[in-house]
């Protein structure tokens, strides 16, 4: 493994030549290299668009107590070699400023204002803004910063706001009748959407922060971690304690493995089950959405007899799981997964066959293979547009490395091609489960030797369904020291620019929920139409309505 790293950094360094300070091995899944912020981005440029590199996140840190300066860690990947390339580059503590690099990597634009925003780390040639903290947040205090504390409450402070004006339903974006609060703005001309902007982060619970507080310890955050996501929590488990565990060279039980492996496919299939369910209900097919539904429904009480948990499943540690799955509950796997591909194998060739479902989804949301790239998007819309990404076969984990699966890849990048990707994933998430359950070893379920060094920088990675989630944790004395949670839809919603724009408003809510965003509907929405100049709001329903 060390020789195919190797191989691959003498390639690298050939590439970026003296510039690069220092090279370091973190496992066999990454190699670090420390540059020059000058050098920042043309190390940047060489690895993304020469090497072919994803982005796939950016972390801020607070080192002032390490080293007396803010770093950053870009994190690309390079999935044909299986290998994360990790850039780091300090700036000074007193002036924290760095290069932006968004015109070479457009996906990099949220993380550099995330930065902006919680650590107050400023970023050259580029307009920040307020971003994820609320207008009322007191300037200079960026709450990532070590010498704020996680209990830190801050006074609100006063901000002009414009007066209302017309004839207006105040909903929102905090309010009981909606599922979790998002904003779309979609600016048309007639029925022609020809902008979007999008404001979200309404409730950012500062989880990141909560872990670095004194009742959280490394074995605690899991359950922490596991509530970031009210449909695929576990991948949120999976990927913090994998990035502990790899940090600190933990052998995890083979047993353990195939058990979350067999817990994120169940997870899989129920997201993906719910998702074809409400497309089904977007365009009008309600009796789809129902049987879907009545299917996932199955896979829900599955996934309680192995878990006690329905949702939320609380069995994943550091170093391995807290349930093991006797026999009886295999003889149960068995049973359901196969009611599953018969039922919906029956469901989803009747919803491919249903014109009106398929001359809907057809050509509308369009995202280019070279968009797609541009932007490094994950899971099921990456593979909608060309991109043939999937991080169990690409960084495999767990038990992923003993089985077989195709991953699903369509080109038209529509609407269309994210349903058949999803469709397909349910039948191969199936074979994945028959598998695992076939090859179950025996052995325990925890590792022996539970110990973390603190200063190393572990990267845990798990294909969600809705993509790629990704954790990363530089450890610290009983816990991380700095804990960045990626989620799927953070790299996907950018995308929701290029595939609205220049669509009827009447296909905005099926491509908007294409992605499968991380909330669970589009409730509110501001219309701005150019010809006339006139604002009004309409609900997802009426929106939804008109369009079919």
């Amino acid at each position: 493994m060390i020789n195919r790293i190797d191989s691959v950094r003498q390639h690298i360094i050939e590439k970026l030549g003296d510039i690069v300070k220092e090279t370091k091995y973190i496992g066999d899944q990454a190699l670090m290299l420390r540059i020059d912020r000058n050098y920042l981005r043309k190390a940047v440029d060489i690895i993304h668009n020469d090497l072919n590199a994803y982005f796939r996140t950016m972390v801020a840190v607070d080192e002032r107590s390490l080293n007396g300066t803010f770093a950053s860690y870009y994190i690309f990947g390079l999935d044909a070699a299986h290998l994360n390339i990790i850039v780091k580059t300090h700036t000074s503590a007193d002036e924290p400023v760095l290069p932006s690099i968004i015109d070479i990597v457009p996906a990099a634009d949220w993380y550099e204002l995330e930065a902006w925003d919680l650590l107050g780390i400023k970023f050259e040639n580029r307009k920040v803004h307020r971003f994820v903290l609320p207008d009322e947040w007191p300037e200079g205090i960026y709450p990532l910063r070590k010498d704020v504390e996680y209990t830190y409450r801050p006074k609100p402070r006063k901000v002009p706001r414009q007066p209302p004006t017309g004839q207006r339903i105040p909903i929102g974006p905090y309010h009981p009748a909606l599922h979790e609060p998002e904003y779309f703005e979609l600016y048309v001309e007639g029925e022609k959407v020809v902008d979007v902007e999008y404001n979200g982060f309404h409730v950012h619970r500062g989880i990141e922060k909560l872990a670095e507080a004194p009742r959280f310890n490394y074995q605690k955050i899991p359950f922490l971690a596991e509530r970031i996501c009210g449909i695929c929590g576990f991948v949120h488990s999976v990927s913090y304690t994998m990035s502990v565990e790899r940090a600190a060279k933990i052998d995890v039980p083979e047993r353990a493995e195939y058990i979350r492996s067999i817990i994120l496919e169940i997870e899989r299939l129920h997201s993906h089950l719910l998702w074809i369910g409400v497309v089904c209900h977007l365009l009008g097919y309600d009796a789809g959405f129902m049987h879907t539904w009545r299917i996932r429904e199955k896979v829900m009480v599955l996934a309680e007899l192995l878990t006690g948990s329905r949702k939320t499943y609380g069995i994943n540690l550091v170093g391995g799981v807290r349930k093991d799955i006797n026999m009886d509950k295999i003889e149960a796997v068995k049973n359901t997964i196969e009611y599953i591909r018969s039922e919906f194998k029956h469901l989803s060739d009747l919803i491919t066959s249903i014109s009106q479902i398929v001359k809907r989804a057809s050509g509308t949301g369009i995202l280019s293979r070279d968009d797609a790239r541009k932007l490094s998007v994950v899971g099921p819309v990456a593979r909608g547009s060309g991109l043939d990404r999937d991080v169990r076969r690409d960084y495999p984990y767990a038990a992923y490395r003993d089985v077989y699966f195709k991953v699903p890849v369509y080109n038209e990048g529509d609407n269309l091609a994210r349903l058949l990707v999803r469709i397909d994933e349910v039948f191969e998430s199936i074979y994945i489960l028959e598998q695992l359950i076939d090859k179950l070893p025996g052995g325990p379920i925890m590792a022996e030797k539970l110990e973390v060094p603190e200063g190393v920088i572990g990267i845990g990675n798990v294909e969600a369904p809705r993509g790629e989630v990704i954790h990363v944790t530089i450890t610290g004395h009983g816990r991380p020291y700095r804990w960045r949670v990626r989620a799927p839809t953070y790299q996907n919603i950018p995308a929701l620019k290029i595939m609205l724009r220049d669509a009827p408003l009447a296909d905005a809510p099926l491509t908007i929920a294409s992605i499968d965003p991380c909330f669970s509907c589009t409730d509110r929405i501001v219309i701005v139409d150019l010809r006339s100049n006139r604002r009004f709001k309409a609900s997802m329903e009426q929106i939804i309505k008109a369009g079919r």
